[in-house]
């Protein structure tokens, strides 16, 4: 696996801003296939440093973090699906992306179909744990489900989430939590032409099987998958997993319907380091949520930038 280059950079739309990191490798810096990366409620791009190195070995990554999530600027304006849509419309237009294929987790699959509802030239998409059904539509049984779900996440997936949450901030965060709970994501998802991948780990109680059938039902173009032994952010923890899912799915060669053993979707135990690899790896994410939040998007590119050399040496045995 070659080492990712990372580039950091916001995008301004209507008096807020977009925080875009690109990852690449030397093999992909010219690729044609294009990856646009969106996380759920409060979290940020952080959720995404596995699985974006992997999906840049081949293709060019943008992963987002939208106003209000990872230090940006809270919005005026109400945070609804279609705000947030209008942010990621705004960073493929900056970039030129006409055709990407669109990856949401969570809160993020609303915004995802949401864009894909206005620009049908957006062939692929990939939904990864959709939210919220309307059997349970309730912020409290949601807070339970998620709950439920988090007792089979790694810790260090909990401490990710719970660093996010403290940077995006309660007041924000409840700002959102009512537009995620009223967006019709199964209407929605009818008006949406593209071919749809739609995955959830066997153990996410926020996105339950049946609501997948739901999905599958009004959707015009869609694959199912489901990975044994995932929670709620299988996008980390079983990152191995969903990249070669979502290769399989762009290159034509996923079949309709499948089931991934745990075995072989989650990330392995980093092949060389020990404690002091994984403290530099620590720090750097701490300095990443400091430069965050004191706006500071220079220290920003350099610890995110630093933290994936540790990751890349941690998991391929410090090769190069």
């Amino acid at each position: 696996m070659e080492p990712a280059d990372i580039d950091v950079e916001t995008v301004a739309f209507d008096g807020v801003r977009t925080r875009v990191t690109r990852v690449q490798t030397a093999s992909s810096a010219d690729a044609e296939r294009v990856f646009v990366l969106i996380a759920g409620i409060g979290v940020a791009a952080t959720y995404f440093d596995l699985l974006a190195p992997l999906l840049a070995q081949n293709s060019r990554v943008f992963a987002l973090d939208l106003p209000g999530f990872a230090g940006q600027r809270a919005p005026r304006d109400e945070p609804s699906v279609s705000f947030f849509a209008d942010q990621v419309e705004a960073v493929l237009d900056r970039f030129e992306l006409e055709d990407p294929v669109l990856l949401g987790h969570s809160f993020g699959t609303q915004i995802v179909t949401e864009v894909l509802a206005r620009r049908p030239a957006i062939r692929q998409a990939v939904l990864i744990g959709p939210v919220v059904n309307d059997r349970e539509r309730s912020v409290v049984l949601q807070g339970i489900r998620f709950a439920q779900s988090s007792l089979f996440e790694p810790f260090r997936l909990v401490l990710l989430a719970v660093s996010a949450y403290l940077l995006c901030g309660f007041a924000y965060f409840m700002r959102v939590l009512p537009h995620m709970m009223r967006y019709p994501l199964r209407d929605r998802l009818a008006d949406v032409s593209a071919q749809v991948l739609l995955i959830r780990g066997a153990r996410d109680f926020s996105s339950p099987r049946y609501y997948h059938s739901e999905l599958l039902s009004v959707a015009h173009d869609a694959w199912r998958w489901e990975i044994h032994g995932a929670a709620h952010s299988v996008i980390n923890g079983n990152a191995i997993g969903v990249a070669k899912l979502m290769d399989a799915f762009v290159a034509g060669d996923l079949p309709r319907r499948g089931q991934m053993s745990q075995e072989e979707a989650r990330v392995p135990r980093p092949a060389y380091g020990g404690i002091a690899l994984m403290w530099r790896a620590a720090r750097y994410r701490v300095q990443e949520w400091f430069s965050a939040r004191e706006g500071d998007e220079v220290g920003v590119e350099h610890a995110k930038e630093s933290h994936a050399a540790v990751m890349w040496r941690a998991f391929t045995g410090g090769r190069r």
